[in-house]
């Protein structure tokens, strides 16, 4: 010991183990998707308050206690999910060196899942590292070993300090925890956005599912699902409590309407491929299941819902291949089907884009590539889709929309842009339309002709599109108009950008002549010539930050006078409303 505060934090720390001072909490992790719950994460906490659950943690690595500790605190965290009844997963945080304790870690967790019934599949280890005890090879054995025992393995704060891309290689988990530092204020950050999405591609690729911590923020959570994160959990969507409590309202629908507004086409609901399957309840035995399969042979699925609440999933394919096992059928013909049912099947809402459900469908791991899609009202059971459905409907929303894009610029038209606008109207999820109309215009298109005037709206087009976010809404209205939808209320960088792309290019439209002179000289509406300024850009945003639009007649109408406004400045300029 070397002072008083040592001494003191010593003994808090014999106390604290001696007496069995500590408890758990449960902070639930959201599916970014469809607004369920996958799992929960068991928390440690001091009864006492004398030491927050980091300076526990390092306290007991600092006097040789964290074997004692972390066996403390997973047979407290197993008695409280019990007490709970929790049906989800459960995420409980281990070290390395823990995860070297084999056989007290079966000790305390095999009996637990006999009693509770809950397979070890169901208990996802966070596998945390704040530094390296053993070798690779050793930390590679024992995390195969937990793999061979059926647990799933998690990779806790990976963007930190102690975390590394090696570790994925090296544990290749079915869960990647984002640290949440890289979440902090992502939105505002294009160098954390460009991480995260890179994440999630490598994720998708080998089979795992990212997880952002520590989401704090509506537009934390917006960024996230719009770069297709798959789960989060943070004090913004729920704190961590002693009891479980249902999601809230407010946040399943934000989540609902943000993956809805996250879609170019959001007119194509899934709502119209939804088809009524064969559904069973979770606790019907495996052997009637069997007959239900050998009896209608063309049946590849079936949904299992209980009180019209999907518990899971089964495919054809997945419940022979347990059952061909050496002793599949005897060991689980009598037992209830939610013992080997899917838990992490794709569920969406009714009002999701097929653009958006194919790309989900498509990012899932192999062995389930194919599976059907479950869709949602209300989180209750609608009905699903086969992804042959899916992928007839994509071709022909393509085919489509390829009558509907304005030819010189390749962007959706009118009809397109509608269907974007009445969806915003409909939904709760924030916006900012930006309508985009060059000055002068019609003097340099009488003065330089069409075929010019023509490459300066191609152009802003390319300009617009390399400054919008790339799951934003472009649209061409017509002639030099513009239209572009984002959804956030952050767009004074990017209407920054695009003025002044424009204004730094715009000189490669005009003579050296007209140049030098800052102006053209061009026949006014009645009749007269008149000196022109060379064209500039005016930008109208209208946002429903502070707003509710009731129809597109509403949209357009307050554009147009914003639009005025700007054009009473003499040089490109944006207005936000």
């Amino acid at each position: 010991m070397e002072n008083v505060s040592d001494i003191t934090l010593y003994k808090n720390l014999q106390k604290l183990l001696t007496k069995a001072n500590i408890y758990s909490v449960f902070q639930p992790i959201i599916s970014l998707k469809d607004a369920s719950i996958l799992g929960y994460e068991v928390l440690i906490r001091d009864i006492s308050n004398l030491m927050s659950p980091q300076e526990l943690i390092n306290s007991a690595i600092k006097y040789d206690k964290i074997i004692q500790l972390e066996s403390l605190f997973i047979k407290k965290a197993l008695e409280n999910s019990s007490k709970n009844e929790i049906k989800e997963k459960l995420f409980i945080n281990i070290s390395p060196l823990f995860l070297h304790k084999k056989e007290l870690f079966n000790e305390l967790v095999i009996n637990f899942s006999k009693e509770n019934s809950i397979g070890l599949g169901d208990i996802i280890l966070e596998v945390t590292e704040q530094e390296n005890i053993y070798s690779d090879d050793i930390f590679k054995q024992n995390i195969e070993y937990y793999k061979y025992k059926h647990y799933k393995i998690a990779i806790d704060d990976l963007g930190s300090e102690h975390s590394s891309l090696n570790r994925i290689s090296v544990i290749k988990p079915e869960f990647i925890k984002l640290d949440m530092h890289l979440i902090r204020n992502i939105h505002k950050d294009e160098i954390k956005q460009a991480i995260v999405k890179s994440m999630c591609q490598l994720a998708n690729s080998i089979g795992s599912y990212i997880i952002a911590e520590g989401i704090e923020s509506e537009h934390e959570l917006q960024k996230l699902i719009d770069l297709d994160v798959h789960y989060g959990q943070g004090y913004y969507l729920q704190k961590p409590a002693e009891k479980l409590f249902p999601l809230k309202d407010d946040i399943y629908k934000k989540i609902i309407n943000f993956n809805i507004i996250n879609s170019n086409r959001p007119s194509y609901t899934i709502t119209t491929l939804s088809t009524p399957s064969k559904t069973i309840t979770s606790n019907i035995l495996v052997s009637k299941v069997d007959e239900e399969f050998k009896k209608n042979t063309k049946l590849l699925s079936m949904c299992l819902v209980d009180n019209d609440i999907v518990k899971g999933t089964v495919t054809r394919n997945s419940f022979y291949t347990k059952l061909g096992s050496m002793y599949g059928y005897s060991l689980y013909s009598f037992k209830p089907i939610s013992a080997i049912m899917n838990k992490t099947f794709l569920s969406v809402d009714c009002d999701m884009s097929i653009e958006k459900v194919i790309h989900l469908a498509m990012s899932r791991p192999n062995d389930s590539l194919y599976d059907h899609v479950t869709i949602l009202k209300d989180s209750k059971y609608f009905g699903t889709v086969t992804i042959k459905n899916l992928l007839e409907k994509t071709i022909e929303i393509e085919i489509n929309n390829a009558r509907h894009l304005n030819p010189l610029t390749g962007l959706p038209g009118n009809l397109p842009i509608e269907q974007n606008l009445e969806c915003l109207i409909n939904s709760n999820a924030p916006y900012s339309i930006l309508y985009f109309d060059i000055d002068n215009f019609k003097a340099y298109n009488d003065v330089y002709g069409f075929e010019n005037g023509d490459r300066i709206i191609y152009g802003l087009s390319e300009i617009i599109c390399n400054n919008i976010p790339k799951d934003s809404f472009i649209g061409h209205i017509g002639g030099d108009d513009f239209i572009a939808i984002i959804s956030s209320y952050y767009v004074e960088s990017i209407c920054e950008d695009i003025i002044s792309s424009f204004d730094s290019n715009i000189t490669m439209w005009y003579s050296q002549h007209d140049i030098n002179n800052q102006y053209i000289i061009a026949t006014n509406r009645h009749g007269f010539k008149e000196k022109f300024s060379l064209a500039s850009i005016s930008i109208a945003v209208v946002t429903n930050k502070h707003n509710i639009f009731s129809s597109i007649f509403d949209l357009a109408k307050e554009a147009s006078e914003i639009k005025k406004k700007c054009k009473q400045i003499p040089r490109s300029s944006y207005l936000i409303l």
